[in-house]
């Protein structure tokens, strides 16, 4: 089966780094996908986490562009009830300006939140179901064609940047596949209803200017490491930072509890959500991927790097474009 590689960024900020350091590490990270042929990055919009720092998209995107050259960078995404849609208008107008021909703009309606920071958001209730009105208005202004009269979004006008629809329910399949948009399914920590959802978006697709055969796009957890062994290590420290998140947040934990934990019926979460995870060495890997892809019915796979550091991260890449056969930069 062909598909397309991307990478799904979160900026993670490790033990004893800086958010400088995460931010820093972000633009190395494009700059090696770019050498390697992946087709894009995306950096998704996360609020009061410590260990993640892409709250603020647009901007890190725009520092991104500023250093890389061709590779595609955007949102994994938005979470558009948080902003008004002239306000994303511009500052993506504002990118695809700066950098033609390399922006994305994927779309979600979820918080991205707790309720306390939901609240310091300024976020009401009503938010998340005007999501499809504020979709179609947001398009309105990067097609040139507002559908508020009087208003023109400067920058963005007639920019076209691509839109995406990211969901991990049926909601966001049925809403991409009315507007004839791509649908990005969050299958890395949500996996729940990927095959009814992508199901949904192909048989009821419409054609639209953006988009004349629909597209999927899913993500994947990628641990690839030269030895099975290390792979190993690595998958199980991964899934104790992801319990940690869940279970420890105000209380630290040692390894014995967090392995406790993930071995009782409370632990189920953490494997719910890391079950679309390729780990293993570069045959394995790229075995599971093909085997992926089929089973979601993608023409495009984006993967978030479980790894536990900088390095490790970087090496799974490599091997995935080397399993892979993507064309390097010359």
């Amino acid at each position: 089966m062909t598909f397309a590689l991307s990478i799904l960024d979160l900026a993670d900020v490790g033990e004893r780094e800086t958010v400088a350091d995460a931010l820093h590490a972000s633009v190395d990270l494009a700059r090696h996908a770019e050498a390697l042929g992946y087709r894009r990055v995306w950096y998704a919009e996360h609020h009061n986490m410590a260990t993640i720092a892409s709250a603020a998209t647009s901007v890190l995107i725009a520092h991104v562009a500023a250093h890389t050259s061709r590779i595609r960078l955007g949102a994994g995404g938005v979470m558009l009830p948080n902003h008004s849609p002239l306000t994303i208008a511009e500052q993506f107008g504002t990118l695809a300006s700066l950098h033609p021909d390399r922006i994305d703009l994927g779309l979600g309606r979820a918080p991205g939140s707790d309720q306390a920071t939901f609240r310091a958001l300024r976020r009401d209730h009503s938010s998340a179901d005007r999501f499809p009105e504020d979709v179609v208005e947001l398009q309105g202004y990067l097609r040139g064609r507002s559908r508020v009269p009087g208003v023109t979004a400067t920058p963005g006008h007639g920019t076209d940047v691509p839109l995406f629809i990211l969901g991990s329910s049926l909601f966001g399949a049925q809403l991409a596949a009315a507007l004839g948009l791509p649908y990005a399914f969050a299958s890395h920590f949500a996996p729940q209803a990927l095959e009814p959802a992508v199901a949904l978006y192909r048989r009821e697709f419409r054609p639209s200017e953006d988009l004349e055969r629909p597209y999927v796009i899913a993500g994947v957890n990628v641990i690839a490491a030269d030895d099975a062994e290390t792979a190993a290590a690595e998958l199980r420290a991964t899934k104790r930072r992801r319990a940690r998140l869940l279970f420890g947040r105000d209380r630290t934990l040692s390894d014995d509890e967090i392995d406790a934990v993930l071995d009782s019926p409370g632990g189920q979460q953490v494997e719910q959500m890391v079950r679309y995870t390729a780990a293993g060495t570069v045959d394995e890997v790229g075995a599971y991927l093909e085997r992926f892809a089929t089973h979601a019915d993608a023409d495009e796979l984006i993967l978030a790097s479980a790894g536990t550091s900088r390095g490790a991260r970087l090496r799974s890449f490599e091997l995935v474009a080397r399993s892979h056969g993507l064309p390097a930069a010359a």
